[in-house]
This record gives C-alpha cells, sequence and structure tokens, in this order.
C-alpha cells in the first residue's frame, strides 16, 4: 500500500486546522499546497449542526479559504446513507430530527419528509439546546418502531467553557430508555470515509487521512484502506498512541509539518 502515490487527502477540522476559532500553523499552507498540486481534497467533521454554508464561513473568519464543496460532515454522510438504504421502497421516507440546520437541511435536501407523527426514522444529531420534549418524542417512536440513527458516537463537544453533552451522550439517553442502539454514520464508522472518498472520486489506497484523534480519525482511516498522519495539536497527545492497538502511518506535532509530505507523496 505505501509504495502508491498519495494524490488525494481527507482531513478533520477541528483540531487540525482550527483550534478555538483560530487557524492552526500550518493550515493555510496546506491548503494551498493541494490547491497548487491539483490534488483533491474534503475537510471532514462530525459535527452534524452546521451546513456546508456555515462552515465555510467559520473557516474564512479563521483565515482560511475551502470552498463548500471541500467540506463533508456527518450530517452530509447521514442523509446521504439514509437515501441509499431506502432506494428501491419508492419513497425516501419520514424521519423525526433532532438537531440544527446541518442535518434538517442535508435530509431535505435528499428527499425526506420531517415528521413528528410515525416517522419511519429518528435521526439524532447535535444541537447546541437539547429537548427532553424531543427526547422523549424520539424515546417514544423508537419503541413504536421508528429505525434509530445518530449521525456520530462524540459523548461531548468543545465549548469556551468546557465540554458540552454532545450526540452520543443522547443516544445513551435513548438507548437506555429503549434497549435499541443506534446505528452511527459518522467517524470512526470508515463508511463516513467511503462516503467522502466517493464524493471525490479518489481511493482508499492513493488517499491520506489528517486527523487529531486516535479513537475517530485514525481508526476510520486504517479500517477504510488509508494511510493516516496524526497530528498533535488537538486530543491525542504523544504518549496516548502506544496504548492503541493501531498506529497511524506518521505521527508529526501539526499540518506544518504534514505541508512537505503533500509534494513529496504525491511523486511516490
Amino acid at each position: 500500500m505505501t509504495d502508491h502515490p498519495v494524490d488525494s487527502w481527507l482531513t478533520d477540522m477541528d483540531g487540525v486546522l482550527v483550534q478555538e476559532q483560530h487557524a492552526i500553523e500550518g493550515a493555510s499552507q496546506f491548503l494551498t499546497e493541494l490547491e497548487r498540486l491539483g490534488l483533491p481534497y474534503l475537510v471532514l467533521t462530525n459535527n452534524s449542526i452546521y451546513s456546508r454554508r456555515d462552515l465555510r464561513a467559520r473557516l474564512l473568519t479563521s483565515g482560511l479559504d475551502v470552498p463548500e464543496e471541500r467540506i463533508w460532515t456527518s450530517a452530509l454522510a447521514t442523509a446521504q446513507f439514509l437515501a441509499e438504504q431506502t432506494t428501491g421502497e419508492g419513497r425516501r421516507g419520514t424521519a423525526f430530527v433532532i438537531g440544527e440546520f446541518g442535518l434538517t437541511g442535508a435530509l431535505h435536501e435528499a428527499g425526506f419528509v420531517l415528521s413528528e407523527r410515525d416517522p419511519d426514522f429518528v435521526v439524532l444529531g447535535e444541537t447546541r439546546t437539547y429537548s427532553f420534549t424531543s427526547i422523549t418524542q424520539a424515546i417514544r417512536h423508537v419503541l413504536g418502531g421508528a429505525r434509530f440513527i445518530a449521525t456520530n458516537p462524540d459523548t461531548t463537544g468543545p465549548s469556551p467553557d468546557g465540554p458540552l453533552p454532545a450526540t452520543g451522550s443522547v443516544a445513551a439517553l435513548i438507548t437506555a430508555a429503549t434497549g435499541v442502539q443506534p446505528y452511527y454514520v459518522g467517524k470512526p464508522n470508515p463508511l463516513m470515509m467511503r462516503s467522502a472518498l466517493n464524493a471525490i472520486g479518489a481511493h482508499s489506497e492513493t488517499t491520506a487521512m489528517v486527523g487529531d484523534r486516535m479513537d475517530t480519525d485514525i481508526v476510520a482511516g486504517i479500517e477504510a484502506g488509508m494511510r493516516s498522519a496524526l497530528v498533535l495539536s488537538g486530543v491525542t497527545q504523544r504518549d496516548e498512541v502506544t496504548r492503541h492497538p493501531f498506529r497511524p502511518t506518521w505521527v508529526v506535532d501539526s499540518i506544518a509539518d504534514v505541508v512537505p509530505m503533500v509534494e513529496e507523496l504525491a511523486r511516490g
């Protein structure tokens, strides 16, 4: 696998390109190098709150110019997955959604009708304010037979004041009340990686994944058949790497260290 050139890249966003609304040193140069060499790439995020347009605006305020079509979210991957699952059923179906516009908009674009009455799916994503009423409705729908889907298993999300409960925590609550486990679409499910690869027409053996988490980014990249670069600018610290039974292809301090690798790896 390592003999193949790397002619496509996937990269996580938070902890790799940005940290608390500020671009990490080397992020702009990394994106510029990919554009200069004409290499396909996608910026990935498990966050399902924001649309592509929202994330592009957020990245612009950090000084990073990423086109909308170069952004891939767990919300988009979830909508695509459900669309594929309902192909041949004659209709896309209905979904009861807990989430923000990034998720509801993606599902709407995929042809789903959002409904609070006898939905085919309960789709759980991230929101700034989880509603006990909505969670109660979700529990009742799942008990009534709705298929339970969650955008990602992340239990907490970052905020200026500290961690916030995220999709995985609320999913655990619904599971405890129903006995039903959700199907998680986002990282570390390699399904999200494969959907991203398909979105840019890339192949796993010639694509590298850059991430800051061993338990999501790196394991998903490995399971999807890609080479992987762990940056130590985010969640995972160097002394934690050896605790895992799998290894990234490269371990570097930050995305700045990946920049000189891009052209070298493209040559094979």
